[in-house]
């Protein structure tokens, strides 16, 4: 019996590395794929420019993905709970959310636009005050907003798609949002447009939970690789300069 036990430990103790690089080899990834053209479903398959960059940066990294979707309001909360590695869904690196998660380098620059009707009566940032303007709930957006344009009717939505909507059917007077997917949007849409003065300018990055430094720093290697080798500006042409 003791035997027996012996040889059953030293099975077990050898298969422990093999099971933690396994593990190693998954990364799980929480993204709200409702942003085109950042993050979206189409054909019932997860595409657009940040899930095609978090493919390329987990190949660099020789990982495997696990996409894990959830609303964008729970993403940072995915990844403070564990339940994630990485949340990759068009987020500014803001000093507010660096209190809960650290953050990559930049891997793209965007910002908050104003997007609206061209005929309606919203031609500059100063027209915004008493407007109906909606925001995605949990985003950027909300909290600037509530900062800088007291004056600003809010009008919170859940999705990206339905805050588009608000306005499209005249229930917003406009929207405020990230800067690629606005203009996406307005190009399919003849009857609206964005405004040429952003409210800000800001960087999108890569949420890591705090409690994995390694995985940051290995993020932030595969970005660098990527970036050297051409791939990232591949991605950038393909999603953003080739649809204007």
């Amino acid at each position: 019996m003791n035997l027996r036990r012996s040889v059953l430990l030293a099975t077990a103790l050898a298969l422990l590395p093999v099971a933690a690089v396994r593990a190693e080899e998954v990364l799980r990834v929480v993204t709200d794929a409702t942003f085109p053209p950042m993050e979206f479903v189409k054909d019932g398959k997860r595409t657009g420019f940040d899930i095609e960059l978090t493919e390329a940066l987990a190949a660099a990294m020789g990982r495997r993905i696990e996409w894990i979707d959830a609303d964008f309001k729970g993403l940072i909360e995915s990844l403070v709970t564990k339940r994630a590695d990485l949340a990759m869904s068009a987020i500014y690196i803001t000093d507010e959310r660096k209190k809960l998660v650290d953050f990559s380098d930049s891997y793209f620059a965007g910002g908050l636009v104003v997007l609206t009707a061209k005929a309606g009566p919203i031609k500059s940032l100063k027209d915004l005050a008493g407007k109906r303007v909606s925001v995605q709930v949990g985003t950027r957006s909300v909290g600037f907003l509530r900062d800088n344009y007291p004056k600003i009717e809010r009008i919170e939505v859940e999705k990206n798609q339905e805050m588009f909507n608000l306005v499209e059917t005249g229930r917003a007077d406009a929207a405020v949002t990230g800067k690629p997917a606005a203009m996406i949007y307005a190009q399919a849409k003849p009857s609206l447009h964005v405004l040429a003065e952003q409210l800000t300018v800001e960087n999108y990055g890569i949420a890591v939970r705090k409690d994995a430094p390694g995985i940051r720093e290995a993020v932030n290697a595969a970005l660098k690789k990527i970036k050297s080798d051409g791939t990232h500006d591949k991605l950038v042409q393909k999603w953003f300069e080739a649809a204007r």
